[in-house]
């Protein structure tokens, strides 16, 4: 562990996005040395060709400082499950997921032997995390107070710490507020600050419909495999009579990512003899005949053969089981399609 103890050196909170790097950007200006950490959850909705983690590389690398990230879907998952400050539109814990991001910050912090914070919050930008009294809150019980520089924004907060040392030049930082992205744009043009992305992602516990389904999951298992919460953003859901989820594909990907994430226990599902269509997959408790029968016809149903009279789907354990499975595990049934666009209509959906 580092044990200097730099003032004039900051960890920044860096996502990559705009705000963050103009923070950064206004930080280096003054002459003081940056590292940065990056925070990633299973929970972020940005893609693998513009992810959180390769936009704050990007970032990194363009202004020469070093990057630590930290994945920290474990520390959300349990603030999901229990959320002193409550939920936002979703099961989105934003206040506690972001005194938790800074108490990791902060612990980097004295790790690194650095003397402050710096984050790219704004005024009013987020309705639940970055209101004023959210962030003195955030501040506070993450034990960061008057340790935290703000620089779009600092002219409407009282002076940090490192403000009020002249560590950081105060007059040089900024007041902006509000939800707008415009006097960010404009500053970006002024100093220099090029190529970021377009203000897109954020996170899955805000939207509704991946917040029914996570609860779903955990109800059955509070602490579920990370691979079980990837696989909630995928396909269609429906319940089996007796309570087994069938998740059936809607296209390739899906079908490729949902196979390479099915777990012990698992029963995967196709379409024989040739018929194009989704590898579906069972999930949750044993599987029987029952929920074997509904699944099949759902595979059936929203496959090419979702016309014939018969088809033939064949069953058998997710990859990584296959050693422990047993001769019936895997077995072959003549399916009516037709029962599938039945039970597409009755079965409970997600």
């Amino acid at each position: 562990m580092k044990t200097s103890n730099n003032k004039r050196k900051a960890i920044a909170l860096l996502s990559g996005g705009l705000d963050s790097r103009l923070a950064v950007k206004m930080i280096l200006d003054q002459g003081i040395e940056v590292e940065a950490v990056n925070f990633v959850t299973v929970f972020c909705t940005c893609t693998a060709r513009s992810s959180c983690k390769s936009e704050a590389r990007k970032a990194a690398e363009e202004y020469g400082i070093g990057l630590k990230t930290l994945n920290t879907t474990r520390e959300l998952l349990d603030a999901v499950r229990n959320a002193r400050h409550g939920y936002g539109r979703g099961v989105n814990p934003c206040l506690d997921c972001r005194i938790s991001m800074f108490r990791k910050a902060g612990e980097y912090m004295r790790e690194a032997g650095a003397g402050f914070i710096v984050t790219g919050e704004v005024w009013g930008e987020r309705p639940m995390s970055q209101r004023p009294d959210a962030m003195r809150l955030i501040e506070k019980e993450s034990g960061l107070e008057g340790l935290i520089v703000r620089p779009l924004s600092a002219h409407l907060f009282e002076p940090s710490i490192p403000e009020r040392k002249g560590w950081v030049n105060r007059e040089k930082l900024m007041a902006m507020e509000g939800r707008s992205r415009k006097p960010q744009m404009q500053l970006a043009a002024e100093i220099g600050v090029n190529d970021y992305p377009c203000p897109a992602g954020g996170c899955l516990l805000c939207e509704k419909d991946f917040a029914v389904r996570l609860r779903t999951l955990l109800e059955e298992n509070p602490d579920p495999p990370i691979a079980e919460i990837q696989s909630l953003r995928l396909g269609r859901i429906f319940f089996a009579g007796n309570g087994n989820r069938i998740i059936i594909p809607r296209n390739e990907e899906e079908t490729r990512r949902l196979t390479a994430l099915a777990q012990p226990g698992d029963v995967l599902m196709s379409a024989g003899g040739g018929i194009m269509g989704p590898t579906s997959v069972i999930k949750g408790k044993p599987v029987g005949e029952a929920a074997l029968l509904e699944a099949a016809a759902l595979t059936a149903r929203y496959g090419q053969g979702r016309e014939a009279e018969k088809v033939t789907v064949e069953y058998y354990p997710a990859p990584g089981d296959s050693e422990n499975a047993r001769p019936d595990d895997c077995g072959i049934l003549e399916i009516l399609p037709a029962d599938g666009w039945r039970l597409a209509e009755e079965l409970e959906r997600q």
